[in-house]
């Protein structure tokens, strides 16, 4: 028996989220700043001559069957599962039928503001390349996957997630007018990034949003050309600029302030980003040691990113135990998206 398994890491969104969506990038081009952590999402494709397409989502409890002579499958349960299924079948197999069970699940919980919905994409895609030998690089499974979310299903967001996962480590991201990204990994020192990791606590505030409601409202102010949030984004743009050589200069109060205009410019972007448990959060974080936080992702909820002098991390942390929260200190890697087969007898 065949096993292609894969994994693909989660993101920290550190600035410059909002501007890879279209409808701003597009106009204005957008500028992100992200890094990969050791949290993953992952994927098992076992094939099989069942004449059955399995799809189980076992961090969701979730398990659909279909039969594999379907030309396209719909399910409303799991459409990412779906929609790679779909594309990588009529894309690369000449619509050919395949026959497996494909099962996933993530580190994170969906909502995280980590980019796990897009990093499960990326998994997916990532064992289809290995399983049927597809000739697909890091730019093409990102754009695939991009374009299985936002195009094929409709599903609002940005640019940034899928090339974080396909890529993984520190990268500067440019999101062009023309549709062309560009992804430049940064050359960090060794102790910046050792400095970074004990610097950084990230409090899951226990709130799963749904990222695409605020993001359609982005959308529309940026469509409606809302001046409070086209002057967010723009900074948001420049915030993601400062912030980079910042880190490369090892300048850690200067990403300290980066983290925190990018909070409050974030905020400006659309009035669902922050809310009142929020802001009751940070501040609880300020009080006790922090420097500086910012919402990973969205907005709305999920992981809390929190800046603070390495001294007082315990300090802050034993205070955050206070609000009920889970709390994490991240590790970075430096390695995109994976996948290996193994065969059992």
């Amino acid at each position: 028996m065949m096993l292609i398994r894969s994994k693909a890491p989660l993101r920290l969104g550190f600035a410059g989220g909002g501007t890879d969506i279209a409808a701003y990038s597009e106009q204005y081009g957008g500028y992100v700043l992200n890094a990969t952590i050791d949290m993953y999402a992952h994927c098992t494709i076992e094939p099989n001559e069942s004449g059955k397409v399995i799809f189980c989502a076992a961090d969701l409890g979730i398990r659909e069957e279909y039969t594999a002579a379907e030309k396209s499958i719909f399910s409303p349960a799991l459409p990412l599962h779906a929609g790679v299924y779909n594309s990588i079948r009529s894309g690369h197999c000449r619509s050919k039928p395949l026959s497996f069970t494909m099962t996933t699940y993530s580190d994170a919980p969906a909502g995280s503001g980590l980019g796990s919905s897009s990093t499960v994409v990326v998994a997916m895609i990532k064992a289809f390349v290995e399983w049927l030998n597809l000739p697909l690089g890091e730019y093409d499974i990102a754009a695939l996957a991009y374009k299985v979310e936002r195009e094929d299903l409709g599903m609002a967001g940005g640019k940034q997630d899928q090339y974080a996962a396909t890529f993984g480590g520190f990268n500067f991201m440019e999101f062009h007018s023309d549709k062309r990204v560009i992804i430049n990994p940064l050359r960090l020192k060794r102790w910046i990034r050792n400095e970074l990791e004990t610097s950084l606590v990230l409090y899951y505030t226990g709130v799963s949003r749904e990222s695409a409601n605020i993001i359609r409202e982005q959308i529309n102010h940026t469509r409606n050309g809302s001046r409070k949030s086209l002057e967010s984004l723009h900074e948001l743009k420049n915030q993601a600029i400062l912030m980079k050589e910042a880190l490369l200069k090892g300048d850690f109060k200067g990403f300290s302030n980066c983290l925190l205009n990018s909070w409050l410019a974030k905020k400006n972007a659309a009035a669902s980003i922050s809310n009142s448990f929020l802001d009751d959060i940070y501040q609880h974080a300020l009080d006790n040691g922090a420097e500086s936080a910012k919402i990973s992702g969205a907005g709305g909820g999920g992981f809390m990113m929190i800046f603070c002098d390495p001294c007082r991390r315990a300090g802050l942390i034993k205070a955050l135990k206070e609000k009920q929260g889970m709390i994490l200190t991240p590790t970075f890697t430096g390695t995109g998206t994976q996948a290996w087969i193994i065969y059992n007898n």
